[in-house]
């Protein structure tokens, strides 16, 4: 995956090129029991046509092994699943690392919880398992019992050493000077610049899928706003939409309109967060603390909206609860004063010269890697859920920025149209509600009121949406009783941790600061 050549022209909105928004509704989801065989094929033909690799779940079924992949196509919404069985007693199946990137992580996710081994897997370390978890424990399997006694059998990772005259390693982490999660970044490099970069993860793994198992959904909400704090919205709103799919519960477009005003409402204080530290990074500290006074007055409003700082309790299952309407003045103010800001960060030379040509990644790499988000966009990838996967209709306020350098510029460029947008799509959605009203949600379909299942396994669900990161999946499966059997999330951050070595590739070591923050990636929400 090569690396663009550096520029240092500015790119280009290029959001009147936009395919059109689909309109909301029940998508077309479909599932069908194929052998590991045929499954490369199946696959490969899937990608062909246009789809992607959401999911790839593993489950411990009463009677066997078993692995769910979800494909969809964005223009059409269509998901389309293939269900796996697997000897319990061989629990193996053909890779697909070699025609689609993500696979390959997800299968090296499904050996370290559940010991299925993926054949012929080109890079078959482990990915999830320290060197401290025992060997042959798979903690996601229903036999797996309590956890032996932890030592050292793994030993330490085996990362890829570079030699060559002048090369030296870096070791940063896990353990963080600031307010970081835990991760481990092992450079190579001669003199400044980076000839490698591999990020160690899993330092954070809180066996937040095995939570669900045996809960209730309505008691699994406090769960899913915590998969990452800071996407509280995003994936409780996935989890949701993937419960109401398995019981066939409807939301009212009222409810529906509510929660996308949550979500960007989520969306526009995490943006204006990156702007600042961005700044910050650069050397620019009067400008971050700028941002943060903007910062502040979101989350105040958020607070004012649902009674959270971070917007906790505003989604419900069946719809969702608003204190408050938002106020289209105030945030047209806002955005306004977030407009000025950064044109003064950009207006600034040094900040210019630090953003401009850093850590650039290609259209290929985004593609290859399958990247989410604003860091796919800022590579030229018109991708977004809010479009592609809706749940209710932003037409005519919705539009997607792209451009085209896939660097740090691009990156926070993409961020301050993203801002515009989402202020557009508020100021829009609360005109259809009276000020101070509050959209109340409905009880949950009871069991025994729920739709047949699906030809395919256990009542089941998924949910997609666009977080602020990129897009959110969750695959939910529950039994007669309604009770949750297995959840499977995935957060934007498992698709484009691999896209940060990439391009920092030829960088120099001061930028990675810069660099990290341009993506800004959980870790928890990676870190499951």
């Amino acid at each position: 995956m090569s690396s663009p050549d550096h520029s240092h022209d500015r790119p280009a909105d290029r959001s009147d090129q936009q395919p059109a928004v689909l309109p909301a509704g029940r998508p077309e989801r479909t599932g069908t029991e194929v052998n590991a065989g045929v499954l490369p094929g199946r696959a490969a033909a899937l990608l062909g046509e246009g789809f992607r690799l959401a999911l790839a779940a593993a489950h411990h079924d009463a009677e066997a092994l078993r692995v769910v992949y979800l494909f969809t196509q964005a223009g059409t919404d269509r998901r389309t699943e293939l269900h796996v069985p697997l000897d319990p007693d061989d629990p193996a199946l053909p890779s697909l690392a070699r025609i689609s990137f993500p696979a390959g992580r997800f299968e090296r996710e499904m050996h370290d919880l559940y010991g299925i081994v993926p054949q012929d897997h080109p890079l078959p370390r482990r990915l999830v398992r320290h060197h401290h978890w025992p060997r042959g424990w798979y903690p996601m399997r229903n036999d797996a019992g309590p956890p032996p006694q932890f030592g050292d059998p793994e030993g330490p990772y085996p990362f890829v050493q570079v030699q060559g005259p002048g090369v030296y390693e870096i070791a940063v982490g896990p353990v963080h000077a600031g307010l970081i999660e835990p991760g481990h970044f092992r450079f190579s490099v001669v003199g400044e610049t980076i000839l490698k970069l591999k990020a160690r993860l899993w330092f954070v793994h809180r066996g937040i899928e095995k939570l669900f198992q045996g809960r209730h959904p309505a008691d699994a909400l406090p769960l899913a706003e915590r998969v990452s704090g800071d996407t509280t919205v995003g994936h409780t709103l996935a989890f949701c939409l993937a419960v109401e799919e398995a019981t066939g519960l409807q939301v009212a477009p009222g409810a529906q309109g509510a929660r996308a005003i949550l979500l960007e409402l989520e969306r526009l204080y995490n943006h204006v967060t990156d702007l600042g530290a961005l700044c910050n990074d650069a050397g620019h500290s009067i400008l971050n603390a700028q941002f943060g006074r903007v910062r502040e007055q979101l989350l105040r409003l958020n607070a004012h909206v649902t009674g959270h700082r971070l917007l906790r309790g505003g989604v419900r299952l069946g719809g969702a609860a608003l204190r408050a309407i938002p106020d289209p003045q105030m945030l047209r103010s806002i955005g306004t004063d977030i407009a000025e800001l950064a044109e003064l960060a950009l207006g600034h030379t040094v900040v210019a010269d630090r953003f401009t040509g850093t850590a650039p990644l290609s259209a290929q790499a985004a593609r290859d890697l399958g990247a989410l988000g604003y860091v796919a966009r800022a590579s030229g990838l018109d991708t977004d859920a809010r479009r592609d996967h809706p749940f209710t209709d932003l037409r005519p306020a919705l539009t997607i920025p792209t451009a085209d350098t896939g660097d740090v510029l691009a990156r926070f460029q993409i961020r301050t149209r993203e801002i515009t947008a989402s202020i557009a799509i508020i100021t829009d959605l609360v005109y259809a509600m009276n000020p101070g009203s509050a959209t109340y949600w409905s009880p949950l379909v009871p069991p025994a009121t729920q739709p047949a299942a699906p030809p395919v396994g256990p009542a089941s669900g998924v949910g997609i949406v666009e977080g602020w990161r990129g897009t959110i999946v969750h695959r939910v499966e529950l039994a007669p009783d309604g009770t949750l059997t297995r959840t499977k999330v995935v957060d934007p951050s498992f698709f484009n941790w691999p896209a940060v070595p990439v391009a920092l590739k030829g960088a120099i070591v001061p930028d990675f600061p810069l660099v990290n923050k341009s993506f800004n990636l959980s870790y928890a929400g990676n870190d499951l």
